[in-house]
């Protein structure tokens, strides 16, 4: 019995979990740690691949677990916490009875990243890199972003309802364009042909050490930045 056939999907199921417990955890308002479940489910994420390319392992019910294990981790879980800060937030607002509806604005997040993930697995172009914002980035900046952003919640309630409201859609709308964002897999040590992961890679450990969370969402806005303004 050949056991390494399964291990990228015992993976897979790992991230998965994550997801479900930072679903969790975000509807009981522990913002921190749903936003770390998130974090060690891009991590079961990335090893996961890895995995099914070290194992040759590669299956067509594996893709399709890995979407949905996605689709909780990293569209489901951040829409979970976007929806409870918005539902502290929102009751701010001076427009009454429509207050209530506000947090489920949220759920753009679910829906933007249900499309790109259907997008992904048809997309014959995004083999080697990206056409869109990948839904592990999209959801590792905005949990840590928003939970970087609680002390607005605290001081202009109205102000940070506004900018959650600005941001989602507009991420949510870079999980669906046809920009080109670069991969991380480095194929060789070397410098030449992945200068921008290195560079990516050195500007994530002086933010997240710098800034702790609020560093992992500058990491990805680098990122974003970084994959628009690639001519190669």
């Amino acid at each position: 019995m050949n056991i390494t056939k399964y291990i990228p999907n015992t993976i897979t199921s790992l991230s998965l979990v994550c997801g479900c417990v930072a679903c969790v955890q975000a509807l009981q308002g522990n913002i921190l740690y749903a936003t770390l479940w998130i974090i060690a489910g891009a991590v079961f994420d990335f090893f996961d691949g890895f995995a099914a390319r070290t194992f040759n392992a590669f299956s067509p019910i594996g893709k399709d677990l890995d979407s949905l294990a996605d689709m909780v981790s990293f569209g489901v879980a951040p829409g979970m916490i976007i929806f409870t800060l918005l539902n502290q937030a929102s009751s701010a607002l001076p427009f009454s009875t429509l207050n209530a509806l506000i947090p489920y604005l949220a759920f753009v997040i679910p829906v933007f990243s249900a499309l790109r993930l259907a997008k992904f697995n048809i997309d014959t172009r995004q083999t080697t890199s990206f056409i869109g914002l990948p839904v592990p980035a999209h959801a590792l900046f905005l949990s840590s972003a928003a939970y970087s952003a609680l002390p607005i919640i605290q001081n202009n309630q109205s102000l940070f309802v506004i900018c959650t409201l600005v941001v989602i859609f507009s991420t949510s709308y870079l999980l669906v364009s046809e920009i080109p964002m670069f991969s991380l897999k480095i194929k060789s040590l070397a410098w030449k042909g992945n200068e921008l992961r290195y560079i990516l890679i050195i500007c994530s450990a002086i933010f997240i050490i710098l800034w702790g969370l609020l560093g992992l969402a500058g990491a990805i806005l680098l990122y974003i930045i970084l994959s628009i303004f690639n001519k190669k």
